[in-house]
């Protein structure tokens, strides 16, 4: 099949520009904030060169973010209050878009499913006046009339665990941006998102360690592969997964990957454009390249941008998918004749051998994500190179602090 590499025409820059817009270096999070100066459902500015323009007085201010093991330290047992008469409550952003019966449940921990069924189904509960069913969907802003309740013995949350302890530490350790209603980790490789076949030990499940005393825990709002490493997004509430979910449905995250792949990519700058298709065997899940119209195929555009060579024996790229497909980059990349090195799925250069020093391991870092903030501003992370990925910009001679060229790619 042919290739379908499209040569990008980025526009000249300045040197100011050029030392304006060099990639920022990883944040710890007590430094780490969200970057403002957007208004809610603007698109986040590119990358560096366009924040600046945006830095000024008008920057939102935001009280310091809490910690992971701050907001999962366990809650004093509070006495649910019982309403014995009639009261009228407003629906808050937190809360938009909820079912009426997790309303309630969220409202009332020690309320029963019987008891919320009940007052739905005669009535007694009314939104803005009107009878509900117990899946209708509630809206910022609406009233919501309940009527007295009985509730059952509230929960009492007790201590963490040692091993809950640990796990909450270990998060602590991965946080590399948060705020009251998100968090970004640094995922190491090597570390699930999710779990799978015989897998006890993920992201998800680590995350359980942070539920709050209405047993919500963070959610996860998209995933990256096992043996990738960086930037992953958590929604600490209701309100932040539904706009972050949104924002990557819509395409307004931006996401850039670092990789190391053998050989020199040309022309130095392209768009690659194809269909994937997931073939399934026994033992592995690859994604294919296929036609328009196969079953199960699905369009995937990826832009790249070459770096910094070593010796046109190694490169270093930047990546970024405007689609989210499974396995995107990787499959793009072994399309073009360029698999990322330490690829266990897709890289069958025969013959090829690996430089001495260098870790026969998966060479791919989600290095960055902007997304727009849920309540204003514009979330901006960071990742580190990985230990394996570190140790062969060292042994390459790769400078981390170079001029990233992916910012002249279209947000196509």
């Amino acid at each position: 099949m042919s290739r379908r590499i499209k040569r990008m025409n980025p526009k000249p820059r300045s040197r100011d520009e050029r030392d304006d817009s060099r990639p920022h270096q990883a944040r710890g999070a007590k430094k780490a904030g969200p970057r403002s100066g957007g208004k809610p459902g603007s698109k986040p500015p590119r990358f560096a060169g366009e924040r600046a323009e945006r830095r000024g007085p008008e920057r939102a201010e935001r009280r310091p973010p809490k910690s992971a093991l701050e907001k999962a330290a366990p809650a004093k047992p509070v006495e649910a209050l019982l309403p014995t008469k009639v009261q009228t409550v407003i629906v808050t952003a937190d809360e938009n878009n909820m079912r009426v019966d997790r309303f309630l449940e969220a409202r009332f921990p020690g309320l029963s499913f019987s008891h919320i069924q009940r007052v739905v189904r005669k009535g007694e509960l009314r939104v803005d006046g009107k009878r509900v069913d117990s899946k209708d969907r509630l809206e910022e802003g609406q009233s919501v009339r309940i009527p007295p309740l009985k509730l059952d013995a509230p929960k009492v949350v007790g201590e963490l665990s040692e091993a809950a302890q640990k796990t909450l530490k270990a998060l602590k350790e991965m946080t590399i941006w948060e705020d009251d209603d998100v968090l970004v980790l640094n995922k190491p490789a090597g570390l699930a998102v999710q779990g799978g076949s015989g897998m006890t030990r993920h992201i998800d499940q680590m995350l359980e360690v942070m539920r709050d005393a209405k047993g919500q825990k963070p959610r996860l709002v998209h995933r990256i592969d096992r043996e990738t490493s960086g930037c992953l997004l958590i929604a600490k509430t209701r309100f932040a997964a539904s706009h972050l979910t949104g924002a990557f449905r819509s395409r307004s995250a931006r996401k850039v990957y670092w990789a190391l792949v053998p050989g020199l990519p040309k022309p130095k700058q392209g768009r690659i454009s194809t269909f994937l298709a997931k073939e399934e065997s026994e033992d592995d899940t690859i994604m294919r390249i296929a036609q328009h119209g196969d079953e199960g195929a699905s369009h995937a555009v990826t832009y790249y941008a070459v770096v910094e060579t070593a010796g046109n024996k190694l490169t270093w790229v930047s990546l970024k998918p405007v689609t989210g497909r499974t396995h995107q980059l990787r499959a793009h990349m072994e399309h073009i004749g360029h698999p990322i090195v330490g690829d266990p799925k897709y890289f069958n250069i025969e013959n090829w051998q690996l430089p001495g020093g260098l870790q026969n391991r998966l060479h791919l870092l989600a290095r960055r994500i902007v997304i727009p903030h849920p309540r204003g501003g514009v979330i901006d992370a960071t990742a580190p190179l990985p230990p394996h990925m570190q140790q062969s910009w060292n042994l390459l001679g790769l400078d981390a602090s170079r001029f990233d060229p992916i910012e002249n790619a279209p947000e196509e």
